[in-house]
Formats: structure tokens, sequence, C-alpha cells
């Protein structure tokens, strides 16, 4: 199976985590585990990059995060989107739209 490289989607990775953010609030595993899951293992989200984002998009007003509980009572940091963020998010998703536009003229199917 070929995966994709981390070269190749850093500058996404915050979009991919905003459309989760969308959906519910959630945690760092949680995320990582729905990014594996939902791309078939293709692309699997290193730690490291992961809290690298949440600290980035949370300096830029895009995320908040806040602590709770999860299920077993064990204390998490858990990240929701701002309105900057909802905004951020599809700003990012019309630039995907011209960018996959320009590559796949590129692109030998």
């Amino acid at each position: 199976m070929v995966s994709i490289s981390s070269d190749v989607i850093r500058g996404y990775n915050d979009t991919m985590i905003l459309y989760l953010l969308r959906q519910a609030p959630s945690y760092g595993y949680e995320i990582s585990k729905e990014i594996k899951e939902l791309t078939k293992e293709k692309y699997v989200i290193k730690e490291t990059t992961l809290y690298s984002a949440f600290t980035r998009m949370e300096k830029k007003g895009l995320i908040q995060s806040y602590s709770g509980a999860g299920e077993n009572g064990k204390k998490r940091t858990y990240y929701r989107i701002t309105e900057d963020g909802k905004k951020f998010y599809e700003e990012r998703c019309e630039e995907w739209n011209i960018t996959k536009e320009v590559v796949e003229k590129f692109i030998e199917s």
C-alpha cells in the first residue's frame, strides 16, 4: 500500500484537524485515530506533528483548549474550533480546490 509523504500533506494537517473539530470537540489521541481511520491508514499523523499543530492553531485563535474528563474519568485536554477557525477552514477548502485543479493538469491517470 502506498502511503502519503508527510512533506506532501504537511500544509493540510490544520485543515484535517479543523474538519474533525467542526464535527465535535475532541482530544489528541482521538483526532489522530480518526485521521488514521478516515484515510484507511494511508496517512498517520505523528504525535509531535499533531501537538505542534494544536499549539500553532491555538496561538492563531483557530482553536481553544480546555480541560475535561474522559469516559474513564482521566483528565484530558480537549480542543474546539473557534469562529476564526471555521473561516480559516473554509478558506483552506477553497485553496485546496484550486490547488487540486492546478496539480491535476500535470498528473497522468
